[in-house]
């Protein structure tokens, strides 16, 4: 097993603070004394930079990624601070033109120092929907959110997900929650898609009040849309939603508004940051709105072009290297 720098230097203070024999903590870490005591003599000469993988140019893997795209990999990681590694490397991929692995951005950040803790609690998916999308604008969820405008109260934050993409496709922030409120975003909804009567989706909701409501149970029939609800006790069929509304308000609830304008205003911040560049792991990292407007498998492609094409300029690389070495 390969260790990095950030690893070896942990080990060695443990064994250092250990009140048991060097042996006896190294045979519970699964580490043999010469492994140990190498690493110890160029940690006592030339401390941190002395644990570091050595530069032996006849040791070099024909796939190592180069200094500057390692410099790169950070430069991006400060520009974009929001992104995870998986994030980053998809997105270094889709803009730099050449690729690198999630697990190698990870290692070059971790060793830098600039893997921290999870910020947001990341909500497990549960039991998927029993009878699941193949397509888009087959589907949609919608349900209620709150949050609070400082002074103006609470407001409620009603959005249609499509189920296949996860693309949010409307949204209305307003001052209730009721069935009137429900038909406003389902018309938007409608108007911004333009489906026809033939192509009109199911509407997937939960058994909250409005949307049990005698007022609603005409509507969706006028509009040629068949309403389903969740069963009772059983939420996990609007997973998709429920984890939407928790990964926005994680966001939008780091800052204060004083008006619902103020609130709306980076509510569409965010709802475009989802839609169009926040990869989501689920959907083979590319975002909702590629898979809305059909992009995915051209972006796929492309990145197995990029991927294929990076691998081979890495192995021509070290072959020339190498071939230089031994003149």
């Amino acid at each position: 097993m390969r260790f990095t720098s950030s690893e070896k230097h942990e080990i060695i203070k443990l064994v250092e603070g250990s009140d048991l024999p060097a042996k006896m903590t190294l045979d519970q870490l699964g580490i043999s004394k010469s492994t140990f005591y190498d690493w110890y003599a160029r940690y006592r000469e030339k401390g941190y930079e002395g644990l570091l993988q050595q530069k032996d140019p006849d040791r070099k893997q024909w796939n190592q990624i180069p200094d500057k795209e390692r410099e790169e990999v950070v430069t991006t990681a400060l520009d974009y601070p929001e992104k995870s590694p998986r994030e980053l490397a998809f997105f270094i991929t889709d803009n730099y033109d050449w690729f690198i692995s999630e697990s190698s951005v990870y290692r070059i950040l971790k060793n830098r120092g600039l893997i921290t803790s999870p910020t947001h609690i990341v909500m497990k998916a549960a039991d998927r929907f029993e009878d699941p999308p193949v397509r888009v604008n087959e589907l949609w969820q919608t349900d209620f959110s709150f949050l609070k405008v400082v002074h103006w109260g609470w407001y409620y934050l009603t959005t249609i997900l499509d189920d296949y993409s996860r693309y949010i496709i409307a949204w209305e922030l307003c001052k209730n929650m009721r069935s009137n409120d429900v038909e406003r975003v389902i018309i938007k909804a409608l108007d911004k898609t333009g489906l026809s009567i033939e192509d009109r989706p199911r509407l997937l909701s939960d058994n909250g009040s409005c949307y049990v409501s005698g007022d609603l149970k005409e509507f969706p029939e006028e509009q040629a849309i068949d309403h389903v609800r969740g069963k009772p006790h059983h939420p996990q069929t609007q997973g998709k939603i429920e984890r939407y509304h928790r990964t926005m308000k994680n966001i939008i609830r780091l800052e204060h508004y004083y008006s619902p304008e103020e609130l709306e205003t980076q509510i569409a911040t965010f709802v475009d940051h989802y839609n169009n560049h926040r990869y989501h792991e689920s959907l083979e990292n590319v975002t909702p709105g590629d898979v809305y407007f059909g992009r995915r498998e051209e972006i796929l492609e492309r990145r197995e072009r990029i991927k294929n094409r990076t691998l081979l300029k890495r192995r021509m690389d070290f072959e020339m290297q190498k071939a230089v070495l031994n003149e």
